[in-house]
């Protein structure tokens, strides 16, 4: 099959090398426009993004963007949710910004997201939330809500090491729990493995302890449920401790210490790190936000922590999340497909430009990413907003493409 894909000659490669990103002045970027509302909020994301980066930089700057295929798109065009030139293409370049993919809920398709994850060894999920006034949160002073969830991105459950209950590989597997480790499951037992290893625990520990520290946060605390999962999140704990106290000692001090050394007060200049039950986590997110800055944890407890500290802001579809490693990353929205809102021009894009305004803090270019922040926010202060947000300020609605366009023209405006 003759290739879809056209690169642009005038561009160049992301080089990332051992978590240092190399950018070019006309980086090649691919895009993925994703399913359901997808296409929509990928688009006008690509333009916002265009604006901010020709506003912070005139003509001395620009992406090349490459379109590449995956989802329901893909299985039209290739016969394949995930094609092998998409696969060699994210192999190649290394970064991308995508739209939300659908993942069939059963057997027969493994998550493509997951599956790009793995394809850039992208093992930290990165996902700020932040207050933003004039949404509608459940909380009486959201504006102490300012956080960042790192999780662990290519261990634990999210592995997808399963086997359905009826398989010969969890017959295999009962029997031997049964005959070698005296282990009773009952035979209709599916069975699903939760690998957590010391080398990714720790690498993820180093990154949210080098991203606190580079950008000035407060603290990390661990979220695990080490009192019952003792071997995997018990260990999970223990080896993210041991990366503080032995590779960041002159920047760290423990709550233990605080408490035993410093009458309760953190000392200053020093990042405090402590650690939480996963369900006291929810707890204290919710009662306590403005105790907790930087929260790392493994890939479960990461996925519900970080949505649920979405809802605490008020709306998850303003959320983005970066997704990267030391070789590359991906960008996407943290919201999903929505299908029955696809067409219709009402989607909120401001997930997906959020990932774009990571994208460009990664690739150094502060300049336009603070841009497009300041864009979002002078938006809802002029309550120029799509529906979600529009029904409760009392305001009209605008469509999806037009509050792009109304982003486009603040950032225009923005001095």
């Amino acid at each position: 099959m003759a290739s879809r894909v056209k690169i642009p000659e005038d561009g160049e490669p992301i080089v990332v090398q051992g978590g240092v990103w190399h950018v070019p002045n006309k980086p090649i970027i691919l895009y993925i426009e994703g399913d359901g509302i997808g296409p929509e909020i990928t688009n006008v994301a690509i333009k916002v993004i265009n604006k901010a980066v020709e506003k912070a930089y005139g003509s001395s700057r620009e992406i090349k963007w490459v379109k590449v295929y995956a989802g329901e798109e893909a299985e039209k065009a290739y016969g394949n949710r995930f094609p092998e030139e998409t696969i060699n293409l994210i192999t190649k370049y290394r970064v991308v910004l995508k739209g939300p993919l659908e993942t069939p809920i059963g057997g027969g398709w493994r998550s493509i997201n997951v599956a790009i994850r793995m394809i850039l060894d992208a093992y930290a999920n990165v996902r700020p939330v932040k207050y933003m006034p004039g949404l509608e949160s459940p909380l009486k002073h959201p504006e102490r809500v300012d956080m960042v969830i790192i999780r662990e991105n290519t261990d634990d459950l999210y592995r997808g090491i399963e086997w359905s209950w009826d398989s010969p590989e969890a017959a295999k597997l009962r029997k031997f729990l049964r005959e070698e480790l005296k282990v009773e499951l009952e035979d209709d037992t599916g069975i699903g493995i939760k690998p957590i290893s010391k080398y990714k625990t720790q690498r993820v520990a180093r990154f949210a302890f080098k991203f606190a520290i580079d950008n000035k946060r407060r603290s990390v605390t661990i979220m695990h449920k080490g009192n019952i999962m003792k071997y995997t999140e018990g260990a999970f704990r223990e080896w993210a401790y041991e990366v503080a106290l032995k590779e960041f000692r002159d920047y760290i001090v423990t709550e233990e210490e605080v408490n035993k050394l410093y009458g309760g007060k953190v000392p200053p200049g020093k990042i405090l790190v402590n650690d939480r039950i996963a369900d006291n986590m929810f707890q204290q997110i919710i009662t306590r936000p403005e105790n907790y800055d930087v929260i790392l944890a493994p890939n479960l407890n990461g996925d519900y922590i970080s949505d649920a500290a979405g809802a605490l802001i008020g709306d998850i579809g303003v959320l983005g999340g970066a997704n990267v490693g030391d070789t590359g990353g991906m960008f996407e929205a943290v919201h999903g497909t929505a299908p029955k809102y696809a067409g219709k021009n009402v989607a909120n894009p401001t997930g997906i430009i959020r990932a774009g305004e990571l994208m460009l803090r990664f690739m150094g270019w502060r300049e336009a990413a603070d841009l497009i922040d300041r864009a979002i926010t002078e938006a809802i202060n002029q309550k120029r907003v799509t529906q979600d947000l529009a029904r409760y300020m009392g305001v009209q609605p605008l469509g999806t493409k037009e509050f792009g366009d109304a982003l486009i023209e603040i950032i225009g405006q923005l001095k």
